[in-house]
Protein backbone atom coordinates (compact mmCIF):
# COMPACT_ATOMS: atom_id res chain seq x y z
CA UNK A 1 0.00 0.00 0.00
CA UNK A 2 1.51 3.61 -0.86
CA UNK A 3 1.20 5.66 1.96
CA UNK A 4 2.12 9.23 -0.37
CA UNK A 5 -1.66 8.88 -0.92
CA UNK A 6 -2.21 9.63 2.71
CA UNK A 7 -0.41 12.74 3.24
CA UNK A 8 -2.16 15.33 1.57
CA UNK A 9 -5.44 14.61 3.74
CA UNK A 10 -5.59 15.63 7.43
CA UNK A 11 -7.69 15.37 10.65
CA UNK A 12 -10.44 18.24 11.08
CA UNK A 13 -10.27 19.87 14.27
CA UNK A 14 -13.72 22.34 14.30
CA UNK A 15 -11.64 23.74 17.59
CA UNK A 16 -8.36 24.43 16.14
CA UNK A 17 -8.71 28.06 15.52
CA UNK A 18 -9.82 29.41 18.59
CA UNK A 19 -7.61 29.04 21.06
CA UNK A 20 -5.55 31.60 19.62
CA UNK A 21 -8.01 34.13 19.30
CA UNK A 22 -7.41 36.86 21.81
CA UNK A 23 -10.80 37.66 23.73
CA UNK A 24 -10.42 41.50 22.90
CA UNK A 25 -11.13 41.06 19.41
CA UNK A 26 -13.53 37.91 20.17
CA UNK A 27 -16.08 39.70 22.12
CA UNK A 28 -16.26 43.48 20.79
CA UNK A 29 -18.93 44.89 22.34
CA UNK A 30 -20.16 48.72 21.78
CA UNK A 31 -19.92 51.15 24.51
CA UNK A 32 -23.06 53.79 23.37
CA UNK A 33 -26.56 52.48 22.72
CA UNK A 34 -27.40 50.97 19.54
CA UNK A 35 -30.20 51.97 17.78
CA UNK A 36 -32.32 50.04 14.26
CA UNK A 37 -33.13 53.57 12.81
CA UNK A 38 -31.22 56.86 13.42
CA UNK A 39 -34.09 58.53 14.22
CA UNK A 40 -34.16 56.67 17.43
CA UNK A 41 -30.75 57.80 17.90
CA UNK A 42 -31.62 61.46 17.81
CA UNK A 43 -34.15 61.45 20.67
CA UNK A 44 -32.53 61.98 24.08
CA UNK A 45 -35.56 60.77 26.47
CA UNK A 46 -37.43 57.50 27.17
CA UNK A 47 -39.96 56.92 25.32
CA UNK A 48 -44.04 56.43 26.54
CA UNK A 49 -43.71 53.22 27.35
CA UNK A 50 -40.56 53.55 29.70
CA UNK A 51 -41.69 56.59 31.26
CA UNK A 52 -44.90 54.95 32.31
CA UNK A 53 -43.18 51.96 33.82
CA UNK A 54 -40.70 54.46 35.67
CA UNK A 55 -42.80 56.62 37.08
CA UNK A 56 -45.46 54.56 38.13
CA UNK A 57 -43.62 51.99 40.11
CA UNK A 58 -41.09 54.86 41.46
CA UNK A 59 -44.14 56.27 42.88
CA UNK A 60 -45.77 52.96 43.74
CA UNK A 61 -42.14 51.94 45.66
CA UNK A 62 -41.53 55.76 47.20
CA UNK A 63 -45.28 55.96 48.69
CA UNK A 64 -45.72 52.51 49.74
CA UNK A 65 -41.99 53.58 51.46
CA UNK A 66 -43.06 56.38 53.05
CA UNK A 67 -46.73 55.16 54.18
CA UNK A 68 -45.09 52.16 56.14
CA UNK A 69 -43.24 54.34 57.58
CA UNK A 70 -46.04 56.69 58.17
CA UNK A 71 -48.62 53.73 59.42
CA UNK A 72 -45.41 52.11 61.67
CA UNK A 73 -45.97 55.44 63.78
CA UNK A 74 -49.11 54.94 64.10
CA UNK A 75 -49.05 51.60 65.01
CA UNK A 76 -46.22 52.24 68.18
CA UNK A 77 -48.20 55.50 69.15
CA UNK A 78 -51.14 53.72 69.43
CA UNK A 79 -49.86 51.07 71.65
CA UNK A 80 -51.38 50.13 75.05
CA UNK A 81 -50.04 50.52 78.42
CA UNK A 82 -51.83 46.34 78.94
CA UNK A 83 -50.28 45.30 75.43
CA UNK A 84 -47.93 42.29 75.32
CA UNK A 85 -45.06 42.37 73.07
CA UNK A 86 -46.38 40.18 70.35
CA UNK A 87 -49.62 42.12 70.18
CA UNK A 88 -47.89 45.37 69.79
CA UNK A 89 -45.47 43.83 66.67
CA UNK A 90 -48.49 42.55 64.99
CA UNK A 91 -49.96 46.29 65.36
CA UNK A 92 -46.64 47.72 63.67
CA UNK A 93 -46.98 45.95 61.23
CA UNK A 94 -50.69 45.24 60.44
CA UNK A 95 -50.90 49.27 60.50
CA UNK A 96 -47.97 49.63 58.24
CA UNK A 97 -49.18 47.21 55.64
CA UNK A 98 -52.28 49.01 55.45
CA UNK A 99 -50.81 52.32 54.72
CA UNK A 100 -47.97 51.47 52.70
CA UNK A 101 -50.86 49.51 50.37
CA UNK A 102 -53.11 52.79 50.53
CA UNK A 103 -50.15 55.55 50.32
CA UNK A 104 -48.64 53.43 47.31
CA UNK A 105 -51.18 52.40 45.32
CA UNK A 106 -52.05 56.21 45.63
CA UNK A 107 -48.80 57.80 44.80
CA UNK A 108 -48.39 54.92 41.84
CA UNK A 109 -51.54 56.10 39.98
CA UNK A 110 -50.20 59.79 39.92
CA UNK A 111 -47.79 58.48 38.71
CA UNK A 112 -49.22 56.80 35.95
CA UNK A 113 -51.54 59.60 35.10
CA UNK A 114 -48.65 61.68 35.15
CA UNK A 115 -46.69 60.03 32.94
CA UNK A 116 -49.74 59.05 30.54
CA UNK A 117 -50.09 63.24 30.05
CA UNK A 118 -46.66 64.14 29.68
CA UNK A 119 -46.50 61.55 26.97
CA UNK A 120 -49.39 63.16 25.41
CA UNK A 121 -48.03 66.97 25.41
CA UNK A 122 -45.09 65.81 24.21
CA UNK A 123 -46.84 63.68 21.41
CA UNK A 124 -48.98 67.17 19.85
CA UNK A 125 -46.52 69.82 20.90
CA UNK A 126 -43.73 67.55 19.33
CA UNK A 127 -40.85 69.03 22.13
CA UNK A 128 -39.71 67.91 25.53
CA UNK A 129 -39.51 71.14 27.85
CA UNK A 130 -40.15 72.68 31.39
CA UNK A 131 -43.94 73.52 29.84
CA UNK A 132 -44.96 69.41 29.34
CA UNK A 133 -43.82 68.67 32.77
CA UNK A 134 -45.33 71.60 34.42
CA UNK A 135 -48.79 70.88 32.37
CA UNK A 136 -48.71 67.39 33.26
CA UNK A 137 -48.43 68.02 36.72
CA UNK A 138 -51.41 70.45 36.59
CA UNK A 139 -53.18 68.07 34.80
CA UNK A 140 -52.73 65.42 37.76
CA UNK A 141 -53.59 66.90 40.00
CA UNK A 142 -56.57 68.43 38.96
CA UNK A 143 -57.87 65.19 37.38
CA UNK A 144 -57.07 63.36 40.67
CA UNK A 145 -59.09 65.09 42.46
CA UNK A 146 -61.45 66.04 40.09
CA UNK A 147 -64.28 64.13 41.71
CA UNK A 148 -64.05 66.32 45.03
CA UNK A 149 -65.04 69.90 42.80
CA UNK A 150 -63.83 72.21 40.64
CA UNK A 151 -62.37 74.00 43.72
CA UNK A 152 -60.37 71.15 45.07
CA UNK A 153 -59.15 70.09 41.56
CA UNK A 154 -58.20 73.58 41.22
CA UNK A 155 -55.88 73.85 43.76
CA UNK A 156 -54.59 70.43 43.70
CA UNK A 157 -53.40 71.03 39.66
CA UNK A 158 -51.95 74.59 40.88
CA UNK A 159 -50.07 72.11 43.50
CA UNK A 160 -49.07 69.71 41.35
CA UNK A 161 -47.86 72.17 38.30
CA UNK A 162 -46.14 73.53 40.68
CA UNK A 163 -44.36 70.56 42.62
CA UNK A 164 -43.41 69.40 38.98
CA UNK A 165 -41.91 72.51 37.97
CA UNK A 166 -39.81 72.33 40.79
CA UNK A 167 -38.80 68.78 39.79
CA UNK A 168 -37.59 69.81 36.73
CA UNK A 169 -35.70 72.69 37.60
CA UNK A 170 -34.18 70.98 40.86
CA UNK A 171 -32.95 68.40 38.61
CA UNK A 172 -31.25 70.77 35.95
CA UNK A 173 -29.66 72.64 38.99
CA UNK A 174 -28.11 69.90 40.28
CA UNK A 175 -26.94 68.81 36.75
CA UNK A 176 -25.41 72.10 36.16
CA UNK A 177 -23.45 72.30 40.05
CA UNK A 178 -23.04 69.37 41.50
CA UNK A 179 -20.11 67.29 39.74
CA UNK A 180 -20.79 63.84 38.99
Amino acid sequence: MDDSNDQKYFTYHPYQDLYNVPSQSLYKIPSSPEYLFQEEAAHQRRSWSENLQYYTGTGYLAGAIIGAGKGSLDGIRSAEPGDTMKLRVNRILNSGGHMGRKVGNNMGVLGLMFAGIESVLIHYRDTDDLVNTALAGLGTGAVYRAARGPRSAAIAGAIGGIAAAAAVAGKQAVRRYVPI
